[in-house]
């Protein structure tokens, strides 16, 4: 999309309070326009053939025909963008989550009252930018079970070392990027801490479905959780995951707190405590994702002797947090995303 003209955007979603609400919220941007509204997919899919929008909001739950099969449909026919619209009902959110396999670049909570309201206005702007810079990785979407992890190069008995630790940091593209990398991973895996930015309620979902993908155990992060072994624990949404502790006698903390980055659960405030806590112990890797976050803290890290990977542009949906990562001088290693699960562990050795 040409930087010199505004973004284009097409809300799609039945509930004309939540239409209106986007609407001005956007309209609001001297940068994004939103060339129409649509109440359901089949007055969308008219709408987009004539307006040619750069941007879709998609609501998930819609009349005549719901907003995962529209997308699926979307993305054989002519891929865009989009930016999923769900309720947190547990339904919604998983649908919403299966919504990103199939080539969603990201998903919001539907405003349900004033706060939410507040929530979506502060995000949802910097969320269609991104997206309409993002690149539609083409590649068939990430299994829904557990596979099999291809064979690593070194013995994977060694890797269960609890004085080793795994940090990663993801956000536009990386729900995806995540369940790619840890399928490659076998079970025998030092402890790994995951801050992907995500809404609250989206992040248990997001957990319970890479633990049905992966050979380690995935799930959400409480407050007291000791990093082990075959264990990956996932930043809750809206809140800090914090590293405390000592080798072998790690803790984590989930921190309340102001946003860092624009962000919380903020990629920073993780590596942060890494670099602090577990030194030349952890191996940092920043996935895909719009923004700055986690570029400073990587930077800690490298400083106390981590080796730190990056995902490379050509792999990436958003190159924005590898990239300043790399120019922050925090990164041993650019990789594509397929080759990113085979370093990590090698450093691990």
């Amino acid at each position: 999309m040409p930087d010199s003209r505004k973004i284009r955007v097409l809300v799609i979603d039945d509930s004309a309070i939540v239409r209106k609400i986007l609407s001005e919220t956007l309209a609001s941007e001297p940068d994004i326009e939103v060339v129409g509204t649509a109440p359901d997919p089949l007055i969308a899919l008219e709408k987009i053939k004539r307006l040619k929008p750069d941007v879709l909001t998609l609501d998930i739950e819609m009349p005549r025909m719901d907003g995962l099969t529209f997308l699926k449909q979307l993305m054989q026919t002519q891929p865009m963008p989009v930016i999923l619209i769900s309720s947190l009902a547990q339904s919604s959110v998983d649908i919403a989550l299966e919504g990103m396999r199939y080539g969603a670049v990201d998903v919001l909570a539907k405003p349900s009252g004033p706060y939410s309201v507040g929530e979506l206005r502060a995000t949802v702007s910097a969320r269609i930018r991104a997206a309409a810079r993002a690149k539609l990785v083409r590649q068939p979407p990430a299994p829904a079970i557990r596979v099999a992890a291809p064979p690593l190069e070194k013995s994977a008995g060694v890797y269960a070392d609890p004085a080793r630790l795994i940090a990663i940091g993801a956000s536009t593209g990386g729900t995806e990027a995540i369940a790619r990398m840890l399928a490659q991973l076998p079970a025998e895996v030092p402890p790994i801490l995951i801050t992907q930015h995500i809404p609250a309620m989206f992040s248990r979902s997001f957990a319970e479905r890479l633990d049905k993908l992966c050979q380690m155990e995935v799930r959400e992060a409480i407050d007291g959780d000791l990093p082990r072994p075959r264990l990956a624990l996932v930043a809750p949404g809206g809140f800090h995951m914090v590293l405390e502790g000592s080798p072998r006698n790690w803790r984590i903390r989930i921190k309340d707190g102001p946003l860092v980055c624009y962000q919380r659960p903020s990629v920073d405030v993780l590596f942060s405590s890494v670099a602090m806590v577990a030194g030349a112990k952890a191996v940092g890797v920043m996935l895909t994702g719009m923004g700055n976050d986690g570029a400073q803290g990587m930077k800690r890290m490298k400083d106390q002797g981590c080796h730190n990977i990056a995902q490379d542009e050509a792999t990436c949906v958003i190159f924005g947090m590898p990239r300043e990562a790399i120019r922050a001088g925090a990164v041993d290693q650019t990789l594509p995303l397929d080759r990113i699960a085979a370093a990590v562990m090698n450093a691990c050795g």
